[in-house]
Protein backbone atom coordinates (compact mmCIF):
# COMPACT_ATOMS: atom_id res chain seq x y z
CA UNK A 1 0.00 0.00 0.00
CA UNK A 2 1.31 3.46 -0.88
CA UNK A 3 2.37 6.06 2.12
CA UNK A 4 -0.85 8.26 0.80
CA UNK A 5 -3.15 5.28 0.98
CA UNK A 6 -1.92 4.50 4.30
CA UNK A 7 -2.97 8.34 5.49
CA UNK A 8 -5.76 8.68 3.94
CA UNK A 9 -8.38 7.77 6.07
CA UNK A 10 -12.44 7.19 4.81
CA UNK A 11 -13.65 10.00 6.70
CA UNK A 12 -11.41 12.20 4.80
CA UNK A 13 -12.64 11.56 1.47
CA UNK A 14 -15.65 13.80 0.91
CA UNK A 15 -17.96 13.79 -2.19
CA UNK A 16 -20.31 16.59 -3.54
CA UNK A 17 -18.68 19.38 -1.55
CA UNK A 18 -20.21 22.94 -1.68
CA UNK A 19 -17.78 25.04 -2.89
CA UNK A 20 -17.39 27.33 -5.73
CA UNK A 21 -14.41 28.74 -5.55
CA UNK A 22 -10.77 28.02 -3.54
CA UNK A 23 -11.49 30.61 -0.76
CA UNK A 24 -14.94 28.71 0.02
CA UNK A 25 -13.31 25.07 -0.55
CA UNK A 26 -10.36 25.67 2.16
CA UNK A 27 -13.23 26.87 4.16
CA UNK A 28 -15.19 23.35 3.63
CA UNK A 29 -11.37 21.81 4.53
CA UNK A 30 -10.92 24.07 7.90
CA UNK A 31 -14.17 22.86 9.49
CA UNK A 32 -14.24 19.53 8.49
CA UNK A 33 -10.53 19.63 10.52
CA UNK A 34 -12.23 21.53 13.36
CA UNK A 35 -14.58 18.93 13.75
CA UNK A 36 -13.08 15.88 12.89
CA UNK A 37 -9.48 16.67 14.81
CA UNK A 38 -9.89 19.63 16.94
CA UNK A 39 -7.79 21.51 14.52
CA UNK A 40 -8.61 25.26 14.69
CA UNK A 41 -10.44 26.13 11.49
CA UNK A 42 -8.82 29.31 10.81
CA UNK A 43 -5.53 28.07 11.29
CA UNK A 44 -6.08 25.62 7.99
CA UNK A 45 -7.88 27.93 6.42
CA UNK A 46 -5.10 30.55 6.35
CA UNK A 47 -2.32 28.24 5.38
CA UNK A 48 -4.00 27.14 2.78
CA UNK A 49 -4.99 30.31 1.50
CA UNK A 50 -1.40 31.72 2.05
CA UNK A 51 0.28 28.86 0.01
CA UNK A 52 -2.48 29.39 -3.05
CA UNK A 53 -1.53 32.88 -2.81
CA UNK A 54 2.32 31.62 -3.47
CA UNK A 55 1.51 29.93 -6.29
CA UNK A 56 -1.47 27.80 -7.52
CA UNK A 57 -1.37 24.30 -6.32
CA UNK A 58 -3.67 23.21 -9.66
CA UNK A 59 -1.40 20.72 -11.45
CA UNK A 60 -3.91 20.45 -14.51
CA UNK A 61 -6.14 17.84 -16.33
CA UNK A 62 -8.65 18.28 -13.29
CA UNK A 63 -6.77 18.23 -10.29
CA UNK A 64 -5.64 20.46 -7.63
CA UNK A 65 -3.20 19.80 -4.49
CA UNK A 66 -3.51 22.41 -2.38
CA UNK A 67 -1.15 22.03 0.61
CA UNK A 68 0.01 23.53 3.61
CA UNK A 69 2.52 23.18 6.95
CA UNK A 70 0.57 24.22 9.90
CA UNK A 71 2.77 24.23 12.98
CA UNK A 72 -0.30 22.97 14.88
CA UNK A 73 0.00 19.84 13.38
CA UNK A 74 1.79 16.47 15.03
CA UNK A 75 1.16 14.33 11.85
CA UNK A 76 0.12 14.34 7.94
CA UNK A 77 -3.45 14.44 7.50
CA UNK A 78 -4.77 14.32 3.92
CA UNK A 79 -7.96 14.56 2.28
CA UNK A 80 -9.50 13.81 -0.98
CA UNK A 81 -12.35 15.79 -2.29
CA UNK A 82 -15.14 16.30 -5.27
CA UNK A 83 -17.07 19.23 -5.78
CA UNK A 84 -20.30 19.56 -6.61
CA UNK A 85 -19.28 21.72 -9.54
CA UNK A 86 -15.78 22.40 -10.74
CA UNK A 87 -13.49 24.64 -9.37
CA UNK A 88 -11.50 27.42 -11.42
CA UNK A 89 -8.13 26.56 -9.51
CA UNK A 90 -5.25 28.78 -12.25
CA UNK A 91 -4.35 25.22 -13.61
CA UNK A 92 -1.22 25.46 -16.15
CA UNK A 93 -4.29 23.70 -18.86
CA UNK A 94 -6.59 26.21 -17.58
CA UNK A 95 -9.54 23.42 -17.05
CA UNK A 96 -11.06 23.69 -13.79
CA UNK A 97 -10.95 20.64 -11.56
CA UNK A 98 -12.76 17.81 -10.06
CA UNK A 99 -10.37 16.14 -7.93
CA UNK A 100 -8.86 18.18 -5.06
CA UNK A 101 -6.22 16.39 -2.85
CA UNK A 102 -5.22 18.41 0.52
CA UNK A 103 -2.23 17.49 2.27
CA UNK A 104 -1.54 19.57 5.82
CA UNK A 105 1.97 18.49 7.46
CA UNK A 106 3.47 19.73 10.69
CA UNK A 107 5.91 22.25 10.35
CA UNK A 108 8.84 22.35 9.60
CA UNK A 109 8.17 19.46 7.13
CA UNK A 110 9.87 16.58 6.73
CA UNK A 111 11.23 14.83 3.48
CA UNK A 112 8.01 12.84 3.76
CA UNK A 113 6.43 16.00 2.02
CA UNK A 114 8.08 15.82 -0.78
CA UNK A 115 7.60 12.03 -1.89
CA UNK A 116 3.96 12.54 -0.82
CA UNK A 117 3.34 15.80 -3.44
CA UNK A 118 5.31 13.47 -5.90
CA UNK A 119 3.40 10.25 -5.15
CA UNK A 120 0.33 12.04 -5.98
CA UNK A 121 1.34 13.91 -8.88
CA UNK A 122 2.44 10.30 -10.11
CA UNK A 123 -1.23 8.85 -9.34
CA UNK A 124 -3.14 11.44 -11.23
CA UNK A 125 -0.95 11.74 -14.41
CA UNK A 126 -2.36 8.24 -15.07
CA UNK A 127 -5.57 9.05 -17.50
CA UNK A 128 -6.83 5.13 -16.60
CA UNK A 129 -6.53 6.08 -12.67
CA UNK A 130 -8.49 9.50 -13.16
CA UNK A 131 -11.33 7.80 -14.96
CA UNK A 132 -11.60 4.73 -12.39
CA UNK A 133 -11.18 7.72 -9.86
CA UNK A 134 -14.32 9.10 -11.73
CA UNK A 135 -16.35 5.86 -11.26
CA UNK A 136 -16.69 5.80 -7.99
CA UNK A 137 -19.53 6.94 -6.19
CA UNK A 138 -19.02 6.22 -3.03
CA UNK A 139 -15.85 7.40 -0.13
CA UNK A 140 -15.25 3.21 0.07
CA UNK A 141 -14.80 2.64 -3.85
CA UNK A 142 -12.33 5.60 -3.85
CA UNK A 143 -10.98 4.28 -0.52
CA UNK A 144 -10.36 0.71 -2.32
CA UNK A 145 -8.84 2.42 -5.29
CA UNK A 146 -5.97 3.97 -3.48
CA UNK A 147 -5.46 1.59 -1.65
CA UNK A 148 -4.90 -0.62 -4.45
CA UNK A 149 -2.85 1.80 -6.29
CA UNK A 150 0.59 0.51 -4.65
Amino acid sequence: MSKFAELLNTQDILLGVEATNKPGLFELVGQHMEQTYQLPRSCVTTSLLRREQAGSTGIGEGVAVPHARLSELDSIHVLYLRPKEFIAFNTPDRKPVSDIIVLLVPAPASPLHLDLLAEIAHMFSDNKFREELDRCKNEQEIKNLFDCRS
